[in-house]
């Protein structure tokens, strides 16, 4: 066979079947890439559209729940406070 090359003692490479290989895995790669390109756009579209439906706000949600969060802290030092009798 005039395609087989001979590397080492016993071990043939047939190129023509190592560059086709080569080239579908290339495809191969480009088209998964195009794949996950047009899923991550989509998800971010479906992702921004329902955000937008919302009738509050994330960053609305995200504020009242911060605020939420100091109220009860502060409560629960107050009561720690009142308990223990610390004057801090």
């Amino acid at each position: 066979m005039a395609t087989n090359q001979r590397i080492f003692s016993g071990f043939q490479v047939n190129r023509s079947l190592l560059a086709g290989g080569a080239v579908l895995t290339a495809i191969g790669t480009a088209l998964s890439a195009a794949g996950a390109t047009m899923v991550c756009v989509a998800l971010v579209t479906a992702g921004r559209n329902w955000v937008r439906g919302l009738e509050t706000p994330p960053t609305a949600l995200a504020q009242r729940a911060l605020h939420e969060a100091r109220v009860a802290s502060t409560a629960g030092w107050e009561a720690w406070r009142a308990e223990h009798g610390s004057p801090n």
